[in-house]
């Protein structure tokens, strides 16, 4: 977890809140249709329990915030473009959100939809 001393005490950071924050800031970058899981088996798991956080996976490394996120783009956009924003738009809201600095984000995209289709 990421912890900060404060004079008030420490402030602990789960990875499940970066997670949470990641998530929606993916979901509005552009060129985004959804998030999908890393594998079959973690994408079971989540469905079953429906995991706010599908899609995006967080590691600490001492002060380090390494994200990986693994999205689903509309056909027809500029895949390299929309990576682009998606690490931008991440890193943004994070680093606002806790005050802490990312150090790699990693954007996976696992495949791409055509047209309306859910």
């Amino acid at each position: 977890m990421s912890e900060e001393e404060t004079t008030l005490g420490t402030i602990h950071v789960s990875p499940n809140a970066i997670a949470t924050i990641a998530y929606h800031a993916t979901l509005r970058s552009y060129g985004v249709v959804g998030l999908s899981s890393k594998n079959l088996a973690s994408g079971l798991a989540q469905s079953i329990t429906r995991d706010p956080n599908r899609g995006v996976s967080v590691r600490y490394d001492n002060d380090k915030i390494d994200i990986d996120i693994y999205v689903i783009v509309q056909h027809g956009t500029r895949i390299s473009s929309v990576a682009t924003s998606v690490a931008n738009t991440v890193r943004f809201n994070v680093e606002k959100a806790i005050g802490v600095r990312v150090n790699s984000i990693d954007v996976h995209v696992a495949g791409l939809r055509a047209g309306n289709e859910i």
